[in-house]
């Protein structure tokens, strides 16, 4: 179940939709409930700060809900109102993280930041051969990034990266080829791309070596 279907809750709908899943759309606009017709598997207008709206929609029989509304009054009061049915798995968008601490009191599972999110994995983005950037827990990042100039032709064994740079590299991509597990006997070449794991700040530092 996904409620508020602006930009961030319609994507997230129309992902799980794409990935197989049935998924029951809910925003209180009858015209964007209207747009995702077609494209989710239900869809209905409804108040979802109401708890009784919420118990006629069968809210309850539901595994997972994202609360993607962008007034943080009704945020609020609809996390609330899912956590009080017992829903099992509450996931709920936050603007700030004042907004973000009140959904977790009031029973969200898991908060997300799309936008301060997305501005921290830009941030990285931008400097450096960094192509893609995850941050898995605080100060441990999942990083793609192309070969530096010094380990281009050299196996992973030789290169030494773990050692040197304190980041294991976890796969690598060959210029035309696909991602394979990389293994000591991995040979880099110019232009492979690199996925490597490792602090926050051993990654990047990776990331920017020529």
């Amino acid at each position: 179940m996904v409620i508020g279907l602006g930009r961030f809750g319609s994507a997230v709908a129309s992902a799980l939709t794409e990935m197989g899943h049935e998924v029951l759309g809910i925003d209180l606009d009858g015209d964007l409930v209207q747009d995702h017709m077609d494209l989710l598997t239900h869809v209905v207008a409804a108040d979802t700060t109401n708890q009784k709206v919420l118990e006629q929609l069968g809210v309850a029989d539901f595994s997972h809900a994202v609360v993607g509304i962008g007034d943080v009054e009704s945020s609020i009061l609809t996390t609330s109102e899912l956590a009080s049915i017992g829903l099992p798995d509450i996931w709920a968008k936050a603007a700030t993280a004042a907004h973000g601490r009140i959904l977790e009191r009031v029973g969200a599972h898991h908060v997300v930041f799309p936008e301060g999110d997305m501005g921290e994995r830009v941030a990285h983005l931008v400097t450096g051969r960094m192509i893609d950037y995850i941050e898995l827990d605080d100060d441990f990042a999942l990083v793609e990034t192309t070969a530096p100039r010094e380990v281009v032709g050299k196996s992973l064994g030789e290169a030494g990266i773990r050692d040197r740079f304190g980041v294991t590299v976890v796969c690598v991509k060959p210029i035309g080829q696909s991602f394979t597990y990389a293994t000591p006997d991995t040979v880099i070449g110019a232009g492979d791309l690199l996925l490597v794991a490792g602090k926050t700040a051993h990654a990047e530092r990776f990331a920017e070596t020529d």
